[in-house]
């Protein structure tokens, strides 16, 4: 999972062989190294054909959910693992090398009270039985930490570290997300060194998931201590320009972050390879 890459949100989250022929055919244009993929709906993805074309552009992937509601691993475990080995087994076919996200819950799942031993061993349980299932299948799962209004279960850095732990699978990786980030970190360097042993993957996203370099980030503090930690993981752009209904609420996206997706790639991604390659992650 090490380069540079984009969320396919900048141009889809429904990912329809024309959507994908589109995605792709875009992130060759502005040359990143992989492409995220939204795995929603993974039993209507068209597998194969993304794996050709994919292998045909060169290009790397990664998959990421949040998962749907009636599959909350906290809830319905059971039901959650049954929808994330779907979700593995289509990342499997497209050839992608990981599945990441907010694979223990949903985006907007919130029970209004602190998280309770029950739900984190829920969780455990479950990402135990999916982490094995990804292994065999030849494939890395990460941990995304959400803020606290989309989830109440896993905010910040130390808390993917504690359930990756929990877990101790061999394959489970932390995902961090600087927008995230930025709302429940003390510093946004801090949350990366409390991570780095696990650390392999990270969205490279504002403070109001508009343009990168627009908003309040520190991306100079990000750099440095992603820098400082010899980090070789993927780096991956993620602005919301499309959103379903569905997701739009669990994110409580509810006005445009940014002009357009030519502002977002036109001015963000220049300023993100810029800093990236001042502190030597990219060449």
């Amino acid at each position: 999972m090490e380069g540079f890459g984009i969320h396919s949100s900048i141009w889809t989250m429904d990912w329809t062989p024309q959507a994908a022929e589109h995605a792709v055919g875009e992130a060759v244009r502005y040359k990143f190294d992989f492409v995220e993929i939204a795995v929603l709906n993974p039993k209507r993805i068209d597998a194969p054909h993304t794996r050709r074309l994919l292998d045909r552009a060169g290009l790397r992937a990664v998959g990421s959910l949040g998962l749907p509601e009636g599959c909350w691993l906290s809830k319905d475990t059971d039901a959650g693992v049954v929808f994330l080995k779907a979700a593995l087994d289509c990342c499997a076919g497209m050839g992608a090398e990981a599945l990441s996200g907010v694979v223990y819950g949903g985006i907007g799942e919130r029970s209004g009270v602190p998280p309770t031993q029950g739900e984190y061993d829920n969780i455990a349980r479950g990402l135990t039985e999916v982490a094995a299932y990804a292994d065999r299948l030849g494939l890395q799962l990460g941990i995304e930490p959400v803020n606290r209004y989309e989830s109440h279960l896993i905010n910040t850095g130390w808390q993917g570290v504690a359930m990756i732990e929990k877990v101790g699978a061999p394959n489970i990786f932390l995902h961090l997300d600087t927008y995230h980030m930025n709302i429940e970190e003390k510093g946004a360097g801090n949350g990366i060194i409390a991570g780095r042993e696990h650390l392999r993957y990270i969205h490279l996203s504002e403070s109001d998931r508009g343009t990168p370099g627009a908003g309040t980030c520190d991306w100079d503090e990000i750099f440095a201590t992603l820098k400082a930690i010899g980090f070789r993981g993927g780096l991956a752009m993620e602005s919301f320009i499309n959103m379903p209904p569905e997701l739009a609420y669990g994110l409580a996206v509810w006005r445009p972050v940014a002009g357009s997706r030519e502002e977002v790639i036109g001015e963000g991604l220049p300023f993100l390879r810029n800093k990236a390659r001042q502190y030597g992650l990219i060449g």
